[in-house]
């Protein structure tokens, strides 16, 4: 069997003048590219180099480098685009890297002509033992401190095209854009090899043109604009991407007249939304495979097609499922790993589970070691899960977890800012779809997507469980819970929000009274004066003199059936006593007058909320007092670290001035969760209102004051615009 090298000359031979790669600003012909690739591997023959990292954004120069090393036998190390400097010198040491190709110009590179530049690196004095006939070194995930990687040969890698190109023989497929990082070896083999020993046309184009930024950003109208700018026949893509596709289908917004073959892998693919993609005109087609397989094992094709299937295995290999559910490889599988001599055994252990159905088709059930089993034995795999809830909220990440507990729980990133109430809907639907042993306990909502560079997803998308568990408790704490019922008894799915959830809730938009005042964006731009803290601290002064005192009084009027909470009174005061001295002392760092200001008045909005608590507390309902509490430490927490660390370089003050601050960003931080715990035992229904009105009227009176701080003028700023 040729290899890839040899098949390419042919394919050069055979249509010379056919363009085979097509950039923004230019086009190659067949004969052009061989001749530039060529061009290339003799310069990198000439000075020696035996492995090369191939680092940039995708471009025609990327693939040219990539052909050059197959071209004169130097071992390739795709780099992500999104390592950082770290992880790339970690990659470098680990593979033995004496020399670094990229698309761009950059200091210490040299050109190598054709847009490809060199930088050559110090020669290690151990270089880490590879297989011998290793051709590619592919890391099997940027994001952890000790990825592996994965050695591959010229034959396995060939053979993997050959075999794609054979099951795709009815498909005509002319024009491919690479929508996934050209270091992704899905993309690397079956985006590139393959079109190319198809005679096709190779589109790529620089990923932030297409909507990407680093592992996981996407701007889904950039996409949809470059894909119906390029009208390819093929896309290669994630489960994330096919979601966002199927809906800009469905929305009208993409033109899928020119699709022809999309690929999904990477993750668990949902049936719906394969479904909803075929109904909207999108020729979508679930696979399987890993890195150690040269990254494809099975795919689904137009006529050899099985819903809840990857597809049937490709032909030069052969697959078996073990009593265990174990899915084995044989027959194309990897050289080894680099830096470890153990001899590879005849089937691959792939880590997966599923079955064979007998027409051949492979079904994947998840990963053996990502298995939950529950505390009643019941076993779970998180994928099945995670794939139910992406494709039944339209979220970009969930990840399940619960290994040992009665239930599962899930961490889900909403992007489009959907309220919690918005998504209990979809939440209860779907736990009565699920089996009892799999509904879920807890949803906790985040806002922000889990990234590769924290060490939390990898490459393709997937989460890194290990990493995500060490930092669980964190992940969860900035997170949104929802409480769910998984009870059979009662109604399935039954949402149950906690009472601090809900106080969250119905007080958000009283909170943006607080979170909107003036001074937070002054303090950000540069706007604080001296004279604005000063004023700042005296009415914590004159709030936080009345801590005690109104937790006293609110714990002399707690009902017997409340005594939980005047335990927890108690533990308050010892924690709050005195507070109000330390403000006095940063006021004196700040050279004021700490006794004038002991003797001061507060500013009206102070005074009122100060008033107003002592009245409900009396009058009213003295649960009321914890709507302060709500308000105050929140507000902390949120504000009170990061503005007093801006302050402080603003005002050149020392730490003694900032002592309420800090103590109070970090403070609060177990306060709150203590406050969490404690709001969530209130269950009678009046003293809940009687938290969630006051809370409402301190955020408005807290806020007051806020936006009463003075600040200084702009008129110098507004002149320079002028200017």
């Amino acid at each position: 069997m040729d290899a890839l090298p040899e098949l390419l000359k042919r394919q050069t031979l055979t249509h010379p003048s056919r363009i085979a790669l097509r950039g923004r600003d230019a086009a190659l012909s067949y004969q052009q590219m061989m001749q530039m690739a060529e061009a290339v591997a003799e310069q990198l023959s000439l000075r020696g180099i035996k492995r090369v990292g191939v680092c940039g954004d995708n471009s025609l120069a990327w693939i040219l480098a990539d052909l050059a090393c197959l071209l004169a036998g130097i071992v390739c190390v795709p780099v992500p685009v999104f390592f950082s400097e770290s992880q790339t010198t970690h990659l470098i040491k680990q593979a033995g890297l004496d020399g670094l190709l990229r698309s761009d110009e950059v200091s210490e590179y040299e050109l190598l002509g054709h847009g490809v530049w060199l930088r050559t690196l110090p020669v290690a004095a151990e270089v880490p033992g590879m297989p011998v006939g290793t051709a590619k070194i592919t890391f099997t995930s940027g994001s952890t401190g000790t990825p592996k990687g994965v050695c591959l040969s010229v034959s396995q890698m060939t053979a993997t095209t050959l075999a794609l190109q054979e099951r795709l023989a009815g498909v005509e497929l002319q024009a491919h854009l690479c929508i996934l990082p050209l270091a992704t070896l899905l993309e690397n083999i079956a985006g590139v090899y393959l079109p190319l020993l198809m005679g096709a046309t190779v589109r790529v184009e620089p990923l932030e043109s297409l909507g990407m930024s680093g592992s996981s950003g996407l701007n889904l109208s950039k996409l949809v604009e470059g894909v119906n700018r390029s009208r390819p026949h093929s896309l290669i893509l994630v489960p994330e991407l096919a979601m966002a596709l199927v809906g800009a289908a469905e929305r009208g917004q993409l033109d899928a007249d020119s699709l022809r073959f999309l690929a999904v892998g990477g993750g668990r693919v949902s049936p719906e939304l394969l479904a909803r993609g075929r109904a909207a005109g999108l020729p979508l087609y679930e696979g399987y495979g890993l890195s150690e397989c040269s990254s494809v094992v099975a795919l689904n094709v137009p006529g050899a097609d099985c819903d809840g299937s990857v597809g049937r295995p490709l032909s030069h290999i052969d697959i078996r499922v073990g009593s265990d559910s174990h899915i084995l490889v044989r027959g194309n599988t990897h050289l080894g790993y680099l830096g470890d001599d153990h001899e590879q055994a005849e089937w691959l252990d792939t880590g997966d589970l599923g079955a064979l159905r007998p027409e051949g088709f492979l079904s994947i059930d998840g990963r053996s070691k990502n298995l939950l089993i529950t505390s009643f034995g019941r076993n779970i795999s998180p994928e099945w899960l995670e794939s139910e809830l992406v494709q039944g909220l339209g979220v970009p990440q969930a990840v399940v977890f619960g290994d040992g507990e009665p239930q599962p729980a899930a961490m889900i990133t909403v992007t489009d800012g959907r309220s919690p109430v918005a998504l209990a809907g979809p939440l209860k639907a779907l736990n009565q779809r699920l089996p009892d042993y799999a509904r879920l306990a807890a949803v906790y909502i985040r806002r922000q997507r889990l990234n590769s560079s924290e060490g939390f997803i990898t490459e393709n998308g997937r989460p890194v469980r290990a990493r995500i568990q060490e930092q669980l408790p964190t992940l969860v704490a900035q997170a949104f819970p929802l409480f769910l019922s998984t009870s059979c008894t009662n109604q399935p799915g039954e949402l149950k929000m906690a009472f601090f959830d809900r106080l969250q809730q119905e007080t958000a938009q009283a909170r943006a009274h607080v979170t909107g005042a003036p001074v937070v964006s002054a303090i950000r731009d540069g706007f604080f004066s001296l004279e604005s803290y000063t004023w700042f601290l005296t009415q914590a002064f004159h709030h936080v003199k009345h801590t005690v005192p109104l937790m006293m009084a609110c714990g002399a009027r707690l009902p017997q059936r409340t005594e939980f909470v005047r335990k927890a009174l108690v533990e308050y005061i010892d924690e709050e006593y005195g507070h109000q001295e330390w403000i006095l002392n940063d006021l004196a760092a700040c050279g004021a007058n700490k006794e004038a200001i002991r003797e001061g008045k507060p500013d009206l909005s102070i005074e009122l909320m100060v008033a107003y608590l002592y009245d409900q507390i009396s009058r009213g309902n003295p649960a009321a007092f914890f709507g302060m509490v709500q308000v105050l430490e929140g507000t902390s927490i949120e504000l009170a670290t990061p503005l007093g660390e801006q302050i402080q370089k603003l005002l050149g003050l020392p730490n003694q001035a900032f002592s309420y601050l800090y103590s109070h960003g970090a403070l609060d931080q177990d306060h709150f969760e203590f406050f969490r715990n404690l709001m969530d035992g209130i269950t009678e229904p009046d003293d809940q209102q009687a938290i969630i009105d006051a809370a409402r009227v301190v955020y408005r009176l807290y806020g007051d004051m806020l936006h009463n701080i003075p600040l200084p003028s702009r008129r110098q700023e507004h002149c320079h615009e002028a200017a």
